[in-house]
C-alpha cells in the first residue's frame, strides 16, 4: 500500500543515527518543557479558582498530554522529518493543515517567549534595580540566540543545565514540605493533610471552580509537544522519543499532582493569594529567609530554559515549513552543523519588536497572555490528534502491526484528548476574560489562511515524500 506522503506503507520505518542530541538532551528537554512559569506562579491562579480539586484538573490535563504525546511519539518514530507535527499534519489532513499548525506552533512559542523575557528583566531588578531593563533583555537574547546559533548540541547542553536546577527546586520543595509533615519542622502550625478537605470541602467552588482552572493549567503543560521536534534531531530517535514520552506520566505526577499536594497540604488553599509564589511560601514555612532570593534563581532559570526550548522548537517547525515552500525560502537555511539560521535569527528580530511592545503596553499584554498562549497550545495538539488518527486511516493492518511506538487505549485514548480540547475551546467562549484571548487567536488563524492563499501556497507545495524531509538529506 503507498501511503499520502507517496512512499511504500509497507516498509518498515528507518532508523536514523547522526543527529546533534543524545539521549540524555532529548529526557531534558522533555522534563524542562514541563516545568516552567506556568508551574512557579501560575499555579497559585488555578488553585485559587478550584481549591484542593485543582489536583484533578492536573491529573486531566496530564491524561490529555499523554495521549497527545503518545500520537506524536507514534508519527515521530515512524517517520522522523525535520518540522515534525507541522509535516504530519500536512501529510494526513492536507496543505492548509500542516500550514497552519506549523505557523500556530511558532506563534505559541514566540507568545511564551514574550512573557518569559520580559520576567526576566523585571526579575532582574530584584538585585539591580537601577539597571536599564534593555540591558538584561539584551543580555537574555545573547545568551539564548548565541546557543541556538551556535550548534544543536550546544542548545542541548545549555537545555541540560537549565533543567538540572528547575528540577533540584522543585525536588527541594517537596522534600522540604514531606520534612514538615512529617517531623513538623518549621514554623507553621497550620500545616497539614487535613488541609485538602478543611476550608469548604476538596471542591470548595463547585465543578465551575474546577472548569475555570483548565486554561492556567494547560497553559502550564504548553510546549510539551517539543519533544517531537527535539526527537528528529536525536542520535537515536527509535529509542529516545520512546523512552522520553513515556516518562510523561511519572513527571506530571512528581513534579505537577505532588508538588501541588504538598503546597496544597502545607497551607490552607485560601492563603494561596498570588501575592507571591507558592514556592516561596513553602520555604518561608520552613524558615528560610532567602527563600525570596532563591526562587528568583529559579524563576530565572526557568524562563531561560522556556525562551532556549521555544526558539528551538519554532525555527525547527518554522524551518521545515519553508522547505516545502510554506514559508519564505530564506527560512530554510540550514548551516553546516544543522542549526536553522534565518530562522533563528528572524524569531530573535521579532522577540526584539516584541519586548519593546511589552515594555509600553506591559499590563494590557500581559494579562491575556497565558489564555492566548494556551488557544495556541491546544491547538497545535488538537491537530496533532487528528493527523495520528487520520494516519492510521491511511494504513493497512500490516502497516499498523509493524509500528515500533503505537498509542496505548487505541482509539478511545484519541477521543478522549480531543473531546477535552474542543471543551477548553468551549470554556474560552463561555468565559469573558478569555475572549480577548480567543479573538486574537482566531484573527491569527485567519491572517494566516488568508495568507496561505493569497501568496498562492497550495499551487507551490510540491507533493509531500517523506525520504526527501528527512533531516539527514537535507
Amino acid at each position: 500500500m503507498v501511503s499520502p506522503t507517496g512512499t511504500d506503507a509497507t516498509a518498515p520505518s528507518t532508523t536514523f543515527k547522526r543527529r546533534g542530541l543524545k539521549a540524555r538532551h532529548i529526557h531534558f528537554i522533555a522534563l524542562g518543557s514541563a516545568i516552567g512559569t506556568g508551574l512557579f506562579y501560575g499555579s497559585a491562579g488555578a488553585i485559587q479558582a478550584a481549591g484542593p480539586s485543582v489536583l484533578l484538573v492536573y491529573l486531566l490535563g496530564g491524561a490529555v498530554v499523554y495521549f497527545m504525546l503518545r500520537a506524536l511519539g507514534e508519527m515521530s518514530v515512524h517517520h522522523p522529518v525535520r518540522g515534525s507535527f507541522a509535516v504530519y499534519t500536512r501529510a494526513h489532513l492536507g496543505g492548509w493543515s500542516g500550514y497552519i499548525t506549523g505557523w500556530m506552533f511558532a506563534f505559541e512559542m514566540l507568545i511564551v517567549c514574550l512573557a518569559d523575557l520580559t520576567a526576566i528583566a523585571i526579575y532582574m531588578k530584584f538585585w539591580f534595580p537601577d539597571t536599564a531593563q534593555w540591558i538584561w533583555v539584551a543580555a537574555t537574547l545573547l545568551i539564548v540566540g548565541g546557543a541556538n546559533l551556535a550548534s544543536v548540541r550546544w542548545f542541548g547542553e545549555l537545555e541540560f543545565v537549565f533543567t538540572i536546577i528547575k528540577v533540584t527546586a522543585v525536588v527541594a520543595m517537596i522534600v522540604g514540605g514531606a520534612a514538615i509533615l512529617a517531623f513538623g519542622l518549621g514554623t507553621s502550625d497550620v500545616a497539614g493533610v487535613s488541609n485538602l478537605w478543611e476550608h469548604g470541602g476538596f471542591f470548595p467552588n463547585g465543578a465551575e471552580g474546577m472548569i475555570a482552572a483548565f486554561i492556567l493549567v494547560l497553559f502550564a503543560f504548553g510546549g510539551t509537544e517539543i519533544i517531537g521536534v527535539a526527537g528528529s534531531e536525536a542520535e537515536d530517535p527509535d529509542k529516545a522519543v520512546p523512552k522520553s514520552v513515556n516518562t510523561v506520566p511519572v513527571r506530571i505526577l512528581l513534579f505537577y499532582v505532588l508538588a501541588i499536594l504538598v503546597i496544597l497540604a502545607l497551607n490552607p488553599w485560601p492563603s494561596i493569594t498570588g501575592e507571591e509564589s507558592p514556592f516561596v511560601q513553602i520555604f518561608d514555612t520552613l524558615g528560610v529567609n532567602w527563600a525570596a532570593a532563591l526562587l528568583n534563581v529559579v524563576v530565572i532559570t526557568a524562563a531561560l530554559s522556556a525562551i532556549n526550548a521555544d526558539l528551538f522548537g519554532a525555527g525547527r517547525v518554522l524551518t521545515g515549513l519553508a522547505k516545502e515552500n510554506l514559508a519564505p525560502k530564506a527560512m530554510g537555511r540550514i548551516s553546516k552543523s544543522g542549526v536553522p539560521v534565518m530562522t533563528t535569527a528572524i524569531l530573535l528580530v521579532v522577540l526584539i519588536v516584541g519586548v519593546i511592545l511589552n515594555a509600553v503596553l506591559p499590563e494590557q499584554v500581559f494579562t491575556i497572555v497565558a489564555s492566548l498562549a494556551t488557544f495556541a497550545t491546544v491547538y497545535v495538539w488538537l491537530m496533532i490528534l487528528l493527523a495520528q488518527v487520520a494516519s492510521r486511516r491511511h494504513m493497512d493492518p500490516a502497516e499498523v502491526k509493524s509500528l515500533k511506538f503505537p498509542v496505548p487505549f487505541w482509539p478511545y485514548g484519541q477521543y478522549f484528548a480531543i473531546a477535552f480540547i474542543l471543551f477548553t475551546f468551549g470554556i474560552m467562549l463561555w468565559y469573558s476574560e478569555y475572549h480577548l484571548a480567543l479573538a486574537v487567536g482566531v484573527g491569527f488563524l485567519v491572517l494566516m489562511t488568508v495568507l496561505y492563499y493569497a501568496t498562492g501556497r497550495p499551487k507551490a507545495v510540491k507533493p509531500l515524500n517523506y525520504e526527501e524531509l528527512d533531516p539527514l538529506k537535507d
